[in-house]
């Protein structure tokens, strides 16, 4: 039995001897089950799991601040070093990179990577998170949007205020970690090495004449992925985005389909991407793509990088499938009529959507229209910078320690109120009732349409301001179906 395994079935006071031992062993086992009891209460900061890789748990109150900076030297987040103090000159500009890894390069320079400390929606939210809550929160965010910055320039929003430049996501933060020790939260181990010029990656037989090569298996696997796309509340425990964890419990994993996959290629449905990673490197059945695409198409386009908002959105367009089940063979004027509509999550290896909770919403807008009425019925259309009240929609509500909803600030979550999102190669089936107008005739036609934005207008518009930034609504996938108007004597004919 692992540690996990005695914690769960002491804590459950499940842990029974074999009823056919002698009696003379209950002191035995007694005294075990104190001894597991108290081993499991000495430690506060970690649910086990095998490796020693767990999830995080706010630190237990007993403890005192340098015990938690020891053990979390840039509380809140879990990001460690090898225990050195690291400093700017210890990491190599990207450009460096781009003399040998020049197609690496131009992929990584669009991406969100490179733009996660740039991304003004991100820096409007993290200044008003940094603001509430007295720059408790700023290692938190900035673990995962400029590692570099926070461990080795001293970080904190207030950089974002004096347009400091901190690099984002880059070649050298990816390449130098050595290891995880969680699934959240930033838990990585960054472990810069200029000096020995170790440069990690997913070939057991690269070389390169600027720098020594080194494989890493953890580079090839979604838990690298893990400690940035799972995030947990530092404060209160709440999970907060478990993009990692929505593929680890899926199908995927266990067809062993990592995120590197999807997410490191040049589009959906391409796994094979021939080539060289380097000028002089050697060819290779696969290149992992370094655009990292996502769904977050607005991003892109911000940074006027059209091509690669038209990858995202290719890659929304794979997810989901929609389609009408049930339908009638002709409709009554008159009368109600209820249609089904199943959307699919056809292409995602976590739910549908993923990421901040927020934010992304997946959404249909069902329309029915007559031959003269362009519309007379409707549910799902955009008003005032969000989903009309009622719209069928995909997506996580999250709400405060009173149960209110939280709908732009993170720091106050306290729970997950609802969560509708599809499930890696589930499906869900919405439903819409209205009337047939009386008069009606010819010919009915429904129109479903399933939508994306990775944050709704009123969000950015309160972040930014008005107009400061439109977001990109993605139509993922569509159906229609046109339906005959029954006559007079089908109407009677249909009716008991």
């Amino acid at each position: 039995m692992d540690i996990r395994s005695a914690r769960y079935f002491l804590i459950k006071n499940e842990f029974k001897p074999i009823q056919h031992q002698a009696l003379c062993l209950l002191p035995l086992f007694n005294f075990i089950r104190s001894f597991f009891i108290f081993i499991v209460l000495l430690s506060p900061f970690h649910i086990y799991a095998q490796d020693g890789v767990y999830k995080w748990q706010k630190p237990h109150k007993p403890l005192t601040e340098e015990q938690i900076t020891e053990s979390s030297p840039f509380y809140p987040s879990r990001a460690t070093t090898d225990g050195r103090q690291l400093t700017p000159d210890m990491f190599e500009s990207p450009e460096v990179c781009k003399g040998c890894h020049s197609e690496i390069y131009q992929q990584w320079e669009k991406s969100a990577m490179a733009y996660s400390w740039e991304d003004p929606i991100y820096q409007a939210l993290f200044l008003r998170a940094s603001k509430a809550t007295d720059g408790q929160v700023d290692n938190f965010c900035i673990a995962c949007h400029s590692p570099i910055g926070m461990t080795s320039m001293d970080a904190s929003a207030a950089m974002i205020e004096t347009k400091t430049d901190l690099p984002g996501v880059n070649c050298e933060v990816c390449h130098n970690i050595t290891g995880i020790t969680g699934n959240d939260n930033a838990a990585y181990i960054l472990s810069p090495n200029k000096d020995k010029h170790i440069k990690l990656g997913p070939h057991t037989d690269a070389s390169s004449p600027y720098h020594k090569t080194e494989y890493s298996d953890l580079h090839t696997r979604s838990e690298f992925c893990s400690t940035c796309h799972n995030v947990t509340h530092p404060f209160n425990s709440t999970p907060i985005e478990r993009t990692y964890d929505e593929w680890q419990e899926s199908a995927y994993n266990e067809q062993g389909i990592q995120c590197q996959d999807c997410h490191m290629t040049p589009g959906p449905g391409q796994s094979n991407n021939p080539g060289k990673s380097a000028i002089m490197g050697k060819e290779r059945k696969h290149i992992y793509s370094h655009e990292f695409t996502g769904g977050n198409s607005t991003l892109h386009l911000y940074f006027n990088n059209p091509e690669s908002a038209e990858l995202s959105r290719a890659m929304l367009r794979s997810a989901a499938t929609i389609e009408f089940i049930g339908l009638p063979d002709s409709l009554i004027p008159g009368e109600l009529v209820t249609i089904k509509v199943k959307v699919a999550n056809v292409g995602a290896g976590h739910k549908l959507p993923t990421g901040f909770p927020e934010g992304r919403e997946v959404w249909v807008d069902f329309n029915v229209k007559t031959d003269i009425q362009p519309s007379i019925y409707r549910s799902g259309a955009v008003v005032d910078g969000h989903t009309e009240k009622g719209t069928r929609n995909f997506k996580v509500t999250l709400g405060d320690v009173n149960g209110n909803v939280v709908d732009l600030n993170v720091w106050e979550v306290d729970r997950v109120l609802s969560d509708t999102r599809i499930q890696p190669n589930g499906y869900s089936i919405v439903d819409y009732t209205f009337q047939i107008p009386k008069g009606t005739s010819g010919t009915i036609t429904l129109y479903a349409q399933l939508n994306y934005w990775p944050f709704p207008q009123k969000i950015v518009d309160e972040l930014l301001g008005k107009d400061k930034l439109k977001v990109d609504i993605v139509n993922m996938t569509s159906v229609s179906a046109a339906l005959p108007i029954a006559n007079a004597e089908q109407t009677i004919a249909m009716k008991p």
